[in-house]
């Protein structure tokens, strides 16, 4: 790709680095129980939705821009919305508060949501758009809610949405309460890092539906079964979001990092942090084999939520906040 190409025709070659992320996805096995999200990925334009974002420089961060004057500049962004990473899209005081998410993350994650025709979809975490476009090219705009409670953000992924020819409804508000006004849902999904499971959202769901959020460095599914419980375990994979603004910093932050810790031992750290003292937690660990995160899962019932591993009614189990 061409500082030159990209000056003359910046949609062609933003189709063809788009193919290519397609193919790059198609290679994860991202979509492998549900290939229809192949033609989603293949028709929404990531590129409207990231029209800037950050990278690291020496002593902070460098803002590529897609209308930089610059070609060199506006290639580099180009090539960095359509590689398989995440992309930091907003920072305050040095500090990141909203992100695009990993590609190949976000298609498995909306394989995992199981949704078919006709669900009605809550996004909690609005971002910059992209996955609100990718559920309402696939189900519709009139099933498809994202809420986010900066109204910079909703505001802005609003205008994405519109430029990229969608509209869905896009909410200012905490995520953390739902948006009862659109309910019932079938699927709720969160696009960031949580320290528990709202109970909130179980009223506004229909029973069965499902809702898929990060939680601890993990991907938590539970199955709602009405108003007061839902219930299901973690996926195998890990993820990293930026938290529910307005919960304060995630668990996993505040734990001290200890050289040579594994990385599933890290999880049941953040899982367990203010619970479990760090030492029995290793102690368990190790008792148990190094449990995977599919080992582990969480009940909400009757306004607490908990985690357990290998058992909801066996003996390790965890109250979360």
């Amino acid at each position: 790709m061409g500082a030159h190409a990209l000056g003359r025709d910046l949609d062609a070659v933003a189709g063809s680095a788009r193919a290519e992320l397609v193919r790059v996805i198609g290679l994860s096995g991202a979509w492998d129980a549900d290939p229809g999200w192949r033609a989603v990925f293949e028709a929404v334009p990531r590129h409207l939705f990231v029209p800037y974002y950050y990278v690291g420089a020496q002593g902070g961060y460098e803002r590529l821009w897609g209308a930089s004057p610059d070609p060199r500049v506006r290639e580099r962004w180009l090539r960095g919305v359509y590689a398989d990473a995440p992309l930091a899209t907003r920072l305050r005081d040095g500090e990141l508060v909203s992100s695009s998410s990993q590609p190949s993350l976000m298609a498995r994650m909306l394989v995992e949501l199981r949704v078919t025709d006709g669900c009605r979809v809550l996004e909690i975490g609005a971002g910059t758009g992209y996955n609100a476009a990718l559920l309402a090219h696939r189900l519709g705009d009139g099933l498809v809610t994202t809420v986010d409670l900066e109204p910079e953000i909703t505001e802005s992924a609003r205008t994405h949405l519109a430029d990229a020819g969608y509209s869905p409804a896009v909410v200012t508000g905490d995520g953390a309460r739902g948006v009862p006004e659109h309910a019932p849902y079938d699927r709720i999904i969160a696009t960031c890092a949580l320290p528990s499971v709202p109970p909130a959202w179980l009223a506004q769901c229909s029973p069965g539906a499902r809702i898929l959020a990060p939680l601890a460095t993990g991907l938590i599914a539970l199955t709602v079964r009405d108003a007061e419980h839902a219930e299901g375990t973690f996926l195998d994979t890990a993820a990293y979001f930026v938290p529910l603004r307005g919960t304060g910093p995630a668990p996993a932050d505040e734990i001290p990092h200890r050289s040579g810790d594994h990385e599933l031992f890290r999880f049941l750290l953040t899982l367990t942090h203010g619970t479990l003292d760090p030492q029995d937690a290793r102690d368990l660990w190790e008792r148990e084999l190094r449990p995977g995160r599919e080992r582990y899962g969480v009940t909400v019932a009757d306004g607490r939520v908990r985690a357990w591993l290998d058992d909801p009614e066996g003996p390790y189990s965890w109250p979360l906040p």
